[in-house]
């Protein structure tokens, strides 16, 4: 087993999770459904801005089996744009800090919110489901914008998933 390489917090500390190996990527998304749950916890009394560069939400992405909650377990709470929902995004109540989307599907992997990682936040990789930006958008030259997923991260998504099957 690894060793915990890394940990993120809430703003004001309550929660922290720990996280160990690598990351499967690091990317910001600008389909409907980040844009929606990004307002949604902006509404949140005391938020922090969510959204970055037109509209994407930042994340960073673990396997699931690579993330442990530390500490204030009870200060996380699930937010969902639909009841029906698979994605459920996870927001420290103490500050309302967003954490990070989990699933209750079966979806191996977890997406932290790139803020949490404070000075240590690995470098964007990409901008996904641009075609989703917001009109009028200006989106930064720094990483590839791609209208969808590509053949690349979907392959990244399929290789962390062969290994965390083979305890890799």
């Amino acid at each position: 087993m690894e060793v915990d390489v890394s940990h993120v917090s809430c703003r004001c500390g309550k929660v922290e999770l720990g996280l160990s190996g690598k990351a499967i990527a690091c990317l910001s998304c600008y389909c409907d459904d980040c844009q929606a749950g990004a307002r949604q916890i902006e509404a949140l009394p005391g938020a922090e801005e969510v959204t970055k560069d037109g509209g994407g939400t930042e994340y960073v992405m673990y396997r699931e089996d690579r993330m442990a909650i530390r500490k204030g377990a009870a200060h996380l709470n699930d937010v969902k744009l639909r009841e029906d929902s698979a994605t459920l995004r996870v927001v420290a109540s103490c500050c309302n800090s967003p954490m990070y989307l989990n699933f209750s599907d079966s979806r191996h992997w977890v997406s932290l919110y790139r803020a949490r990682f404070k000075d240590d936040a690995p470098p964007l990789e990409v901008r996904m489901c641009t075609k989703f930006k917001p009109e009028g958008a200006v989106l930064p030259d720094d990483v590839p914008s791609l209208s969808s997923y590509s053949i690349k991260f979907m392959g990244k998504l399929l290789a962390s998933r062969v290994a965390m099957m083979f305890g890799r």
